[in-house]
């Protein structure tokens, strides 16, 4: 399969990052303080923004603010999966034989999403979409239920309600599934 990257430098993204199988390593608080670390780390050497975000069981959303000059998210995530998996206490058996020649855990599924955010209102979109998302899987009644999401600083800054998010809310079928 080929997949077309797009790499703008200054670029903002949309991601999508799911565990192996689906498998809930960030139910656990523990595992949440791993993949911040990871991101400090990461982040020391390789600067970006994250302008929202969101940690689920399964699976995370991030929109990212790169640099003037830069474009490569493909080696900051890579460093991050790295970072946090080498923290990660429980280790799986892995199958897939390509992983075990190359000693990779079955952590991460291979690839992610991406999407170029192209204007202001791609982005106002995608960040309500992050942070509804924990609503949208039955996690939470309320979005501000959700305890790793960016929604507590927008709310904080006066930028989102307190109230925010608590009734339905419909997205346009592109946005969330890149």
């Amino acid at each position: 399969m080929h997949y077309r990257r797009v790499y703008i430098e200054g670029g903002r993204y949309f991601f999508t990052v799911v565990t192996e199988k689906r498998r809930k390593i960030f139910s656990e608080d523990d595992n949440v303080k791993r993949l911040r670390a990871a991101f400090k780390t990461v982040m020391q050497k390789r600067p970006f923004v994250i302008d929202a975000a969101v940690v689920l069981p399964d699976h995370l959303h991030f929109i990212w603010t790169l640099p003037e000059y830069d474009s490569d998210y493909s080696t900051r995530w890579r460093l991050i999966k790295s970072a946090f998996t080498k923290q990660y206490p429980d280790k799986f058996i892995v199958q897939n034989a390509n992983r075990k020649k190359k000693k990779q855990q079955e952590l991460w599924q291979h690839r992610g999403w991406e999407h170029c955010l192209r204007d202001e209102r791609d982005f106002q979109q995608h960040i309500d979409y992050i942070h509804y998302n924990p609503v949208k899987h039955g996690l939470v009644k309320r979005a501000t239920d959700w305890q790793h999401s960016s929604i507590h600083r927008y709310i904080k800054s006066g930028m989102l309600d307190k109230n925010w998010g608590e009734g339905a809310m419909d997205f346009a079928d592109d946005i969330g599934y890149e």
